[in-house]
């Protein structure tokens, strides 16, 4: 099977349609900023529209001049601050309505799913996240 690669300013958009529709969408995600949960080249994740975002879920954002896929780290109302996982600094902010999908499951190698958690342990360890990162991508990558 030959494959085709589709940019973001093309294929998000048209996720986000089929998302709106009530659809579930398979996305792999480009990319090392959800180091070590989603990794690049090897997870899928499953995204759906739901009718409410929280704290740690993880989402696809349409901010404006680009998409991520990033952890909600923060809920204020109507805004929410997002941080890739494989991030140590540096957020995105944009509002609720700004969410196109939730992540519903992971896909591991196409295979094994995993229902992704909250991320609070990982949160809770970014003073120290710079170093359990490098020791993953040298050792365990």
């Amino acid at each position: 099977m030959e494959k085709v690669e589709i940019p973001n300013e093309v294929l998000i958009p048209e996720i986000g349609k089929l998302l709106g529709e009530g659809r579930e969408v398979e996305l792999r995600p480009k990319g090392n900023s959800m180091l070590p949960f989603i990794r690049q080249g090897k997870d899928s994740v499953v995204l759906k529209k739901k009718t409410s975002v929280e704290e740690g879920d993880i989402v696809l954002a349409d901010l404006g001049s680009r998409f991520v896929l990033h952890r909600v780290i923060k809920e204020e109302g109507e805004c929410l601050t997002l941080m890739g996982d494989g991030n140590v600094k540096g957020v995105e902010k944009c509002r609720k309505k700004d969410v196109l999908g939730t992540v519903v499951t992971i896909l591991r190698n196409g295979k094994k799913e995993v229902v992704p958690g909250k991320g609070k342990v990982w949160r809770m360890l970014l003073p120290i996240r710079r170093y359990l990162l490098a020791f993953y991508r040298r050792v365990l990558m």
